[in-house]
């Protein structure tokens, strides 16, 4: 759906929403880093970029971090992809325009189609609330990252890993 700089910002982001309290908790890039099992240099490389578009603050000093530079409701999930996606608006099927775009479509065209309907129609209409009602309204506490799995196997939006042969 999108790569792993948007990915990685987005969970830094939704860190920063599940502990909002009007941006007074302020998280350090490290700490995100632990939590989210991310590397804390690309961490703190996401936030700056963040800052820079004006959607987390940094505040130096022993008091210092990151939170939020808005409420959770008024950040979608689009702010963040567009920051480190380029939206691809070519008409070309991924399978090259020989294939789709020089006749009738290809057999996956229309489901394509959808499918990135559907995603631009997530990430616009989702907001960091989300994450913020999830913590804090609905008490689903974040397991950290490395963490032991106590739920059951549930189906990924990834492909799968490709086995040896």
């Amino acid at each position: 759906m999108y790569g792993k700089q948007t990915e990685r910002a987005i969970a830094a982001m939704s860190r920063l929403a599940e502990v909002w309290d009007g941006g007074e908790t302020r998280l350090s890039a490290l700490e995100i880093a632990r939590h989210r099992g991310l590397p804390a240099p690309m961490v703190a490389k996401l936030l700056t970029a963040l800052a820079q578009a004006g959607l987390v603050r940094s505040l130096s000093g022993p008091r210092g971090g990151y939170a939020l530079a808005r409420s959770p409701e008024k950040i979608c999930l689009h702010e963040v992809f567009a920051i480190f996606e380029r939206e691809d608006t070519s008409p070309e099927c991924p399978f090259g325009a020989g294939v789709c775009g020089a006749g009738a479509p290809c057999a996956l065209h229309d489901r394509l189609v959808e499918i990135q309907s559907t995603s631009k129609r997530l990430l616009r209409e989702t907001t960091f609330e989300a994450f913020r009602a999830a913590a804090q309204d609905q008490g689903l506490v974040p397991v950290p990252a490395g963490s032991p799995t106590r739920s059951p196997e549930r189906e990924s939006y990834r492909a799968p890993k490709r086995t040896a042969t």
